[in-house]
C-alpha cells in the first residue's frame, strides 16, 4: 500500500494595513526609490504595529485557513509555526498560537528553517501523515521582520516586511493529486552570511543592544544571493526529477519573495516564463517564512490555481536552508 500523500485542503493570510513605501524610506536612511526597485524589485512593504504579536498574527491567518476549509480549531491534530521572529524564546509560537485559537486536541510546535520554514511545515505534516499519526495539520508561517530589521542599515532595512499565512493540510484522496515531491536541505557552514543575534521581539531592542547593533538581522547580500539562486535551482531540478515531470509542465512557479533578481533568475533556470511567476514582492517585499503561503493565497484568489493545475514553490533562507514542493491542486 502506497503512503499517503497530503492536500492543501484552504490557505490564509493576515497583512498589516500600514504600507511603509520607498518614498517614505528615503526620508529614513540615504537611499532611493531608484536605488531600492533597481536592486531589488522592491516599491512598499507592510508594517505590524506594536500591538500586533507574532502568535497573534498567526491566530488571524490561521482562521482565515479554517474558515475556508469549514473547520473548528478543535479539528486540528497537530499546530506546527514557521517564524524567525518569535514573541519570546519560550515558549514555542505553536503554543501561544494554540491558545489562542482554541485549538485544544493539536499538538503544538514550532520548526525553524527561516525562510524555508513554512515548506519544512508542510513536509513535517506530509510525514506525520502518511505515518497515520494523524489526519489535519494546521501549517502557520507569521512574520514580523520589521521588528529585527536595523532602520539605519539601507542594506537591510529596504528589504523586509511583515506578513502571516497559513494551510490546512489533509490526506490526499485521489492518486495524482496533492504533493508530488519534495525537497529540503541545509548547509550550516554558510550560516554567518545570514543571521541574527540573540534578542527577543517581545521585548523592546534597549539601549545598550542599539549601540551594539545587536539583535538586528546582518546579511551578507552579495554571497547570499549567489547562493540563493544556486540552491533553488538545485532544488527545482530535484522534485522535478522526483516527480517525473518536465519544466514546461509546471502550471504556476511560486517562488520565495526575497529580491526580484533571485525570482527572475530562479525562473529563467527552471524554464517558467514570469508570465507564470508569482510575484508580490513589490508590494511586500521580504516576509522570510510568509512569503510562500501568502503567494500562494493571492494566486488563488487571482484565478491562477484552477483545479489540476501543477503548482512549484521553491524558497532559500538563512540557514543556510533551501526547499521546494510540487503539488497538483
Amino acid at each position: 500500500m502506497a503512503a499517503r500523500t497530503i492536500r492543501l485542503a484552504s490557505t490564509g493570510i493576515w497583512l498589516p494595513a500600514k504600507v511603509l513605501t520607498n518614498a517614505d524610506l528615503e526620508q529614513m536612511v540615504d537611499t532611493s526609490n531608484e536605488w531600492i526597485l533597481e536592486r531589488t524589485g522592491i516599491r512598499e512593504r507592510r508594517i505590524a504595529g506594536d500591538e500586533v504579536g507574532v502568535a497573534q498574527m498567526g491566530c488571524y491567518a490561521a482562521q482565515n485557513a479554517l474558515e475556508e476549509a469549514g473547520l473548528a480549531p478543535s479539528d486540528v491534530d497537530a499546530l506546527i509555526v514557521s517564524t524567525a521572529t518569535p514573541d519570546r524564546l519560550l515558549p514555542a509560537t505553536a503554543c501561544d498560537v494554540q491558545a489562542m485559537l482554541g485549538a485544544d486536541r493539536a499538538v503544538a510546535f514550532d520548526v525553524g528553517g527561516a525562510c524555508s520554514g513554512w515548506l519544512y511545515a508542510l513536509s513535517v505534516a506530509h510525514g506525520l501523515i502518511a505515518a497515520g499519526q494523524i489526519e489535519t495539520a494546521l501549517c502557520v508561517a507569521p512574520e514580523k521582520m520589521s521588528a529585527i530589521t536595523d532602520w539605519r542599515d539601507r542594506a537591510t532595512c529596504v528589504l523586509f516586511g511583515d506578513a502571516a499565512g497559513a494551510a490546512v493540510v489533509v490526506p490526499s484522496e485521489e492518486e495524482g493529486r496533492g504533493v508530488l515531491a519534495s525537497y529540503m536541505r541545509s548547509d550550516g557552514t554558510l550560516a554567518e552570511l545570514l543571521y541574527r543575534p540573540p534578542a527577543s521581539t517581545e521585548v523592546p531592542v534597549d539601549v545598550a543592544e542599539i549601540v551594539m547593533r545587536d539583535g538586528y538581522i546582518r546579511m551578507a547580500g552579495r554571497e547570499v544571493f549567489k547562493a540563493a539562486v544556486r540552491s533553488m535551482c538545485e532544488a527545482v531540478d530535484a522534485v522535478l526529477e522526483q516527480a517525473g515531470i518536465s519544466k514546461d509542465e509546471v502550471d504556476l512557479l511560486i517562488p520565495h519573495q526575497a529580491n526580484i533578481r533571485i525570482i527572475e533568475a530562479t525562473a529563467k533556470y527552471a524554464g517558467v516564463p514570469l508570465e507564470r511567476v508569482w510575484v508580490n514582492v513589490d508590494r511586500y517585499g521580504n516576509t522570510s517564512s510568509a512569503s510562500v503561503p501568502v503567494s500562494l493565497h493571492e494566486a488563488r484568489e487571482a484565478g491562477l490555481i484552477r483545479d489540476g493545475s501543477l503548482i512549484l514553490m521553491v524558497t532559500f533562507g538563512a540557514g543556510f536552508t533551501w526547499a521546494a514542493m510540487l503539488l497538483r491542486w
